[in-house]
């Protein structure tokens, strides 16, 4: 009997079931050899903060060569990089916050590195909600508004612009960093306008995957994963009083805070050739943290 793909429009191929990668896997001397970054261009946002140089470190020490983004341009990663695990590494400015920006960046990427696929861009950069409730004197629109453009629209401009190159590549890995945050409203912090601000990041993944999926033929070459991480010993959290981030790990089962090199797996395995039926997936790295 015949299937058709309904998910396609009516324009594109709706042929099913899509051929899947017999050969890939055949190929490979191993299942671990699937995991390895090398030979692969990687593109990572928020590169100088604790899990963005976590990420990139991960992704180098497999090989892999690394674009690092980040709003304040500083070349020491990337060289530290370069040296340390004899890849390809350079730094870039840019501010995710101005489509332009994210669009000129990714075009100087592929400029730098001619003849070369982007094989994964990871959106991780974004920014804390630092002002409690929302009555609070300091909670403005303006604040509000500061880390949606960061975290939402941000992240929509990387989405956006990087698509455009994984359509013309015909493939392409995009993960998202959302967070724990995106799954339960934390206590005892009021922090709902990042909470927010993730949930559309995790969800913009799911819709993403469907939606990128259709870009290639056959169908499948670019997929969008998120990982969400519970909390981790960032700057992003030094802010709060030991006290309360007390409170945290007494919520949290394994009873801490995650180091930012303990994220860095869900990354490497998203972004890995052993991931090829793994799409529209959100990770929480959070020990434990959204099981209770």
């Amino acid at each position: 009997m015949p299937f058709e793909n309904y998910l396609r429009g009516p324009t594109e191929n709706r042929k099913v079931p899509q051929e899947p990668p017999v050969e890939h896997y055949e190929s490979a001397k191993s299942l671990l050899d699937l995991f390895s970054q090398k030979g692969k261009l990687v593109v990572v946002t928020g590169a100088a903060g604790a899990i963005g140089g976590a990420i990139c470190h991960g992704f180098a020490s497999a090989g892999a060569d690394l674009c690092v983004l980040d709003y304040k341009y500083d070349t020491a990663l990337a060289e530290f990089l370069a040296e340390k695990y004899n890849i390809k590494a350079k730094a870039y400015q840019v501010d995710i916050t101005k489509a332009e920006d994210v669009e000129t960046c990714v075009k100087a990427i592929q400029k730098d590195f001619p003849g070369r696929s982007i094989d994964t861009f990871i959106a991780n950069a974004g920014v804390a909600w630092t002002h409690g409730s929302i009555l609070n004197e300091s909670a403005t629109p303006d604040a509000w508004k500061r880390v949606m453009d960061v975290n939402v629209q941000g992240t929509f401009h990387c989405s956006k612009y990087i698509a455009e190159v994984f359509k013309l590549q015909g493939h392409g890995c995009l993960i998202l960093t959302a967070s724990m945050s995106s799954h339960i409203a934390n206590v005892p912090n009021y922090q709902t306008c990042y909470n927010a601000s993730k949930a559309a990041v995790r969800h913009m993944a799911r819709g993403f995957a469907v939606e990128f999926a259709h870009l290639t033929e056959p169908a499948g070459r670019i997929r969008c994963n998120s990982v969400s991480p519970g909390y981790t010993d960032t700057i992003l959290s030094s802010f709060v009083p030991t006290e309360q981030r007390a409170q945290w790990w007494g919520l949290t089962p394994q009873g801490r805070e995650a180091l930012p090199q303990e994220l860095v797996g869900a990354y490497l395995y998203l972004a890995s050739d052993a991931a090829t039926f793994t799409n529209g997936c959100d990770i929480p790295v959070d020990g434990g943290y959204t099981c209770v």
